[in-house]
C-alpha cells in the first residue's frame, strides 16, 4: 500500500511548479526531491528508465481509487473530451478561468462552451452552489465531475440542468446526468467581465458597435455598458468564436504529442514560452539516474509537506 506521504509527493510531481522548473531550466530539483520520497516508484524503474518513465509510473500510482487528486480528473477530461472527442485544431481549453468569484477548473470551447467543476474524493462541496451559479452566467453547459463519494449529494443539491459525471475508472468518464444547454440564459455582462479587452473589442467589432474615444481609465466601463443590452445567445456565439482564436492551443499539437500521456494535462494548463518546449522534452528524456541528482545542490524536501497548497 502506498503511504500517504508518498501519495502527497506523487501528487506534487504533477504540480505547475515542477513543470515550470522543467521548462525554465530543463531540470527540476523539486522533482528530484519528490522522486527520492517515492520508493514505490523508484524501486520499479531500471537504470535505463527516463524521467518520462518515472512520471508515467507515478501517475499509475496516483490514479488508483482513493488516491485520485484533481490532476487525475483533469487528465481524464483532457484525454477523453479535449483530445478524445475533439482536437487542438478544433477546440480550445481554459483552465483556472476566472468567472465571478469562482475559478473554473476546466472549460472546453468547441461548437459550444462546456465548463467542468472537479470535486475529487478529497474535495468539499461547500462552495459548489456558488460556483455553479457563477458558471451558469458564462458557459452554455455546466458539468460537475465528482468522486463516487460525492455523486448522490451533487445530484441532490444541483439543478437538473447541471450535468453530473463520475470517473468510473481513471480514464473512463461516466455520464450520470447530461447538461442542458441554454445560451439565451447567459449574462452578457458576466461574459464581458471574463474576457480580455481585445476579446471584448472583437465582439463589439463583429456587431458593428463603435467604442467611444475615451481615456484608458474610462474605456472599460464604456465597453461594459455597451454589452449590457446585447442578446445573450449572440454574445455567447461571438465570444466562443473569439476565444477559440485568442486562446487557441493548435500550436501545441506537436509538443503535446512528444510528451508522456501523464504530462499532457500539465502541458496544456501551464503557460510556457515556445522556446521552453525543447527543454521540457529534453528533461523528460533524461535518464532517471542523472535526474535524481538535480536536487543535490539545494534540497527542497523541507518545504514539500508545508501547508496544503500543491501549486
Amino acid at each position: 500500500m502506498t503511504s500517504a506521504n508518498q501519495i502527497l509527493a506523487i501528487t506534487r510531481m504533477f504540480s505547475p511548479s515542477v513543470f515550470r522548473e522543467l521548462a525554465n531550466s530543463g531540470r527540476s530539483p523539486l522533482f528530484a526531491d519528490l522522486y527520492r520520497l517515492t520508493p514505490d516508484v523508484s524501486a520499479r524503474l531500471s537504470d535505463k528508465s527516463t524521467v518520462g518513465d518515472a512520471f508515467e509510473l507515478a501517475f499509475r500510482q496516483l490514479r488508483r481509487s482513493g488516491a485520485r487528486s484533481e490532476y487525475v480528473y483533469r487528465s481524464a477530461l483532457t484525454h477523453n473530451v479535449l483530445l478524445g472527442k475533439h482536437s487542438l485544431n478544433t477546440a480550445s481549453m481554459l483552465t483556472e478561468f476566472a468567472v465571478g468569484n469562482s475559478k473554473a477548473d476546466m472549460a472546453v470551447l468547441n461548437g459550444t462552451s462546456s465548463v467542468y467543476e472537479i470535486k475529487s474524493e478529497r474535495d468539499s462541496l461547500s462552495r459548489l452552489k456558488a460556483q455553479i451559479a457563477d458558471y451558469r452566467r458564462v458557459f452554455a453547459r455546466v458539468y460537475v465531475i465528482a468522486g463516487e463519494n460525492h455523486i448522490d449529494d451533487v445530484i441532490a443539491h444541483t439543478d437538473p440542468n447541471v450535468g453530473v459525471l463520475s470517473l468510473a475508472r481513471w480514464n473512463r468518464i461516466r455520464t450520470i446526468r447530461e447538461a442542458n444547454e441554454d445560451p439565451g440564459a447567459l449574462c452578457p455582462l458576466a461574459i464581458f467581465d471574463s474576457s480580455r479587452r481585445n476579446e471584448a473589442q472583437a465582439i463589439l467589432d463583429a456587431l458593428d458597435i463603435e467604442v467611444p474615444d475615451l481615456p484608458n481609465t474610462q474605456i472599460h466601463q464604456a465597453m461594459r455598458a455597451l454589452f449590457e443590452p446585447l442578446e445573450a445567445a449572440v454574445v455567447h456565439e461571438l465570444w466562443l468564436n473569439t476565444l477559440k482564436q485568442t486562446r487557441s492551443l493548435a500550436s501545441l499539437t506537436q509538443f503535446i504529442e512528444s510528451l508522456p500521456h501523464s504530462l499532457r494535462a500539465s502541458a496544456l494548463a501551464v503557460k510556457i514560452r515556445k522556446g521552453d518546449r525543447t527543454r521540457v522534452i529534453r528533461a523528460v528524456n533524461t535518464p532517471i539516474e542523472k535526474a535524481k541528482h538535480w536536487g543535490d545542490e539545494q534540497s527542497c524536501i523541507t518545504h514539500i509537506f508545508e501547508g496544503s497548497n500543491l501549486s
